[in-house]
């Protein structure tokens, strides 16, 4: 019985410790690590009313004898040049190299301005070449012992897909195939255009890929603008990554912002 009441004196001096504790800790001020601070009305200028601040860089090439400097143990060696402004690489299954030649086309006054602010010599604002180079090294010696033009006629191409009997371009524009077999080094044919994109805008790559099992198609598709500073009218279907069938039914977004 004495062994009982000892017991629940502890319980009850327990009790009123935790309670005493944890209104002890309620009370308890802590000092921010941070000052309030005034804020005034701030007197920005109005949009545009000062210059932006532009710095291009000149294309000069790579120096006779030099090279990019690579991490110890690796070299650096050139396997191909002399592209009008190459854009993306894909290597196809069967290990041939394909790249696409495109760039932002300015003519009028928007070339002049541009000749004015510099961007002209760190960018290549000519006709597009709109093509996609061939190259196979066939003995992995690191020469290319074949170069073709592989298509022509494209607009602003950028990704490039082998997918079964087909191999996929992405334009500006929209996504078209061609029929293609491995180790076709030209297509002459004016292919197949199975889907439209909105072209325009200061972002018009468009990339392509497959999922593992070849069922669907995903182009990446940019923004019109930087800020919809166009409108937002001029952002549909764009900032998405568009999901299609192989035949290029099927559109759904797959991926947006």
């Amino acid at each position: 019985m004495q062994s009982q009441r000892n017991t629940i004196k502890i319980k009850v001096v327990l009790a009123s410790l935790a309670l005493l504790s944890f209104y002890g800790i309620q009370n308890i001020e802590v000092k921010a690590d941070t000052v309030k601070t005034k804020v005034e009305n701030i007197d920005l200028p109005k949009p545009y009313a000062t210059k932006s601040s532009m710095k291009f860089s000149k294309v000069i090439g790579w120096s006779k004898g030099k090279t990019p400097i690579a991490p110890e143990g690796f070299t650096v060696t050139k396997f191909a040049d002399n592209f009008i402004n190459p854009r993306n690489i894909y290597i196809a299954p069967n290990q041939d190299i394909f790249i696409s030649e495109a760039n932002t086309e300015v003519s009028g006054i928007m070339r002049l301005g541009a000749n004015i602010v510099g961007a002209s010599k760190s960018d290549r604002l000519d006709k597009s070449a709109n093509r996609i180079i061939l190259l196979r090294d066939s003995n992995n010696d690191g020469v290319p012992d074949k170069r073709t033009i592989f298509i022509t006629g494209l607009n602003q191409p950028y990704g490039m897909l082998v997918l079964k009997n087909y191999f996929y371009v992405a334009n500006t524009d929209g996504v078209v195939r061609y029929p293609y077999k491995s180790g076709d080094t030209i297509i002459k044919g004016k292919g197949q255009k199975i889907l439209s994109l909105p072209k325009a805008g200061r972002h018009w790559v468009r990339n392509i890929v497959a999922n593992k099992n070849g069922s669907k198609i995903y182009i990446a598709v940019g923004s019109s603008s930087n800020v919809a500073e166009d409108g937002f009218d001029k952002e549909i279907r764009r900032a998405n990554i568009l999901e299609i069938n192989p035949d290029g039914s099927g559109e759904k977004i797959y991926a947006s912002g």
